[in-house]
């Protein structure tokens, strides 16, 4: 977990954004280097539960010690026809330390790689910020580019305030997650996972757990 100064975001109410990340275990990462599985959706929703649970508990505890806070839920984020929320969980994130936004246009971290899911939670406690992050570490990494299915992203490097259309092409993303998850799971929904199980710091990540 990392906490970020939110004062510069726009669309931002509180002062304070509170980041969490969950890694994915091992072997649904490594199944995902081949195609998305069952496993895995089951996976990307229970995780989302427990999440959930987190960021409410915190918002819960702010409260009771006469904080204003807001848990950042599944249920409570809205999504546009853009598939933009107001303020994206990643946004919260490199704000808070944990990561930048990779050539997959996921959150990329040092431990973990893009094999995390996370949320966040927003508060006006007046709590020690971490340092934020507003530059990509990917280098001249493509691994996600070349491996992307539906050739969706555009090896663009990131950085802090990058619209994300300048690094993948959403509709063409999402419409390839369908056609390939209905195709190995029967489940029709828009999951894939390739670009982050590829990604090179999540292979580090795997060979951490292998060693």
């Amino acid at each position: 977990m990392g906490i970020g100064d939110m004062a510069p975001i726009q669309n931002c109410d509180f002062h304070t954004g509170v980041a969490i990340a969950l890694p994915l275990p091992k072997k649904v990462i490594i199944d995902l280097q081949e195609a998305p599985t069952e496993e895995y959706y089951n996976l990307y929703h229970s995780l989302n539960k427990k999440l959930n649970e987190i960021v409410l508990a915190g918002e819960v505890f702010l409260k009771k010690n006469g904080f204003e806070a807001y848990a950042q839920t599944t249920d409570r984020v809205e999504i546009d026809q853009n598939h933009i929320s107001a303020l994206p969980h990643k946004t919260v994130a490199t704000r808070a330390g944990l990561g930048w936004i990779g050539k997959n246009c996921l959150l990329v971290t040092r431990q973990y790689g893009s094999a995390v899911r996370i949320s966040s939670l927003l508060t006006n406690a007046p709590l020690e910020y971490d340092k934020p992050i507003a530059l990509s570490s990917c280098g001249k990494c493509n691994l996600c580019v070349k491996k992307c299915p539906a050739q969706a992203l555009k090896g663009t490097l990131w950085e802090a305030g990058l619209q994300r259309e300048r690094i993948v092409d959403v509709r063409k993303c999402q419409k390839k997650q369908i056609e390939i998850m209905t195709e190995k799971t029967g489940i029709q929904t828009d999951l894939c996972g390739k670009c982050f199980a590829v990604c090179a710091y999540t292979q580090k990540y795997l060979k951490s757990l292998a060693s």
